[in-house]
């Protein structure tokens, strides 16, 4: 990580903010009953996602970063599972926004599990 003075000029970070922007935009078109549900845990784990990055990154050593980026890639997964589930009962609207969510979510993916991997080495 030797020249990034801020969390803010990481992709994978800067890739988490976009994803958290797309959710919000597709789950208000949940039905209004959902959002103390799917609508409420798809934010919350959206945020999950740059705000452990931030987090770790301010930890300052690789080992903690590394366990923040876990904890990233998780919410990753567990937005993927609603995001499926949400289209199974057909609260999506927007299949542009849903699919294009779920390319940035396996973009985000890959791209953590790399600055993970060079963490590590």
């Amino acid at each position: 990580m030797s020249g990034v003075k801020s969390y803010k000029e990481l992709l994978i970070w800067q890739k988490g903010i976009k994803i958290v922007v797309l959710i919000y935009k597709l789950t208000n078109d949940f039905p209004k009953e959902e959002i103390y549900a799917l609508t409420s845990q798809l934010k919350r784990a959206s945020v999950s996602i740059p705000s452990n990055i931030a987090e770790g990154f301010g930890r300052q050593t690789d080992k903690s970063f590394n366990h923040f980026l876990n904890i990233a890639r998780g919410s990753l997964n567990e937005i993927e599972t609603q995001l499926i589930i949400s289209k199974e009962l057909d609260f999506v609207i927007d299949d542009n926004l849903f699919n294009e969510i779920l390319f940035l979510i396996e973009e985000e993916s890959k791209m953590i599990n790399a600055f993970s991997k060079n963490l590590k080495n």
